[in-house]
């Protein structure tokens, strides 16, 4: 059973479990996604690569999509991990879905050139030409969105792709969730989509489940529209929907 809270935007939207916000948000994605393919013969969308996506992910295969209109990218990628490191996104988002559908084409952001400014311009002139209708994503510990950390994160940010450096509460999150297994592993520079970019999307699905996420979600939903706070520019975004299960959603539940 869902529970809808009208507490500001974005819309929120409870699951009394993972699984069952990751089949929702699945669901949303192949309603929005055949919205889009009604006005035009493709469909340009950003995927998210973190263990919090793992559920939506999976619930994708249970959905009629045509997969064959939609050109996927992703939006974040580490610098300099070896190329078949589990942990890189692309690798990440190619093993869950990237290899499973027939997609009309995949485009990778690719963190191992030898000139990451030429990667940035790349990648944004494919986004400039392929204008981004929907955005999965997720949020982090620290309110980032991709690695739009507090620190980096611009809202009127000019640059459509740049190189960051990952806070230290951004990169001990990789460790939390069993991606590295020490901090000393985790990449301390990366590349990301900004957030005016993703802003852009028309629609944003945002899956957020957990207990380390609680405070976050709270954040999002209540603290002052700023680059402090990263996360909480959703509340400017008419088409955002966040989408929590009864952990991440904790604080907000008397709101």
């Amino acid at each position: 059973m869902v529970k809808k809270k009208e507490l500001s935007m974005p819309e929120v939207w409870v699951y009394k479990s993972r699984k069952l916000m990751g089949a929702a948000a699945a669901s949303r994605l192949a309603i929005e996604i055949n919205a889009v393919l009604k006005n035009k013969d493709s469909v340009n969308i950003v995927f998210a690569a973190a263990p919090s996506q793992n559920e939506f992910l999976s619930a994708l295969f249970y959905e009629d999509i045509k997969w064959e209109h939609v050109n996927a990218f992703h939006m974040d990628e580490y610098i300099n991990l070896d190329e078949n490191a589990t942990q890189r996104f692309g690798n990440f988002l190619k093993e869950r879905i990237f290899d499973k559908f027939n997609f009309k084409s995949v485009n990778y952001l690719n963190g191992n050139v030898d000139d990451v400014q030429s990667e940035c311009k790349r990648y944004s002139r494919l986004l400039e030409n392929h204008p981004i209708d929907i955005v999965c994503m997720g949020i982090g510990e620290n309110g980032h969105l991709a690695f739009n950390d507090p620190p980096v994160a611009n809202f009127s940010d000019p640059e459509i792709v740049k190189v960051v450096t990952l806070d230290l509460p951004c990169r001990q999150q990789q460790v939390n969730d069993g991606c590295f297994a020490s901090l000393d592993d985790v990449p301390t520079q990366a590349l990301t989509l900004t957030i005016p970019v993703l802003m852009s999307a028309k629609i944003i699905n945002c899956v957020v489940p957990g207990q380390a996420k609680a405070k976050a979600v709270l954040n999002t939903l209540t603290k002052p529209i700023c680059s402090d706070f990263p996360s909480t520019v959703l509340r400017k975004h008419n088409g955002a929907v966040l989408f929590l299960d009864t952990d991440s959603s904790k604080y907000i539940q008397s709101c």
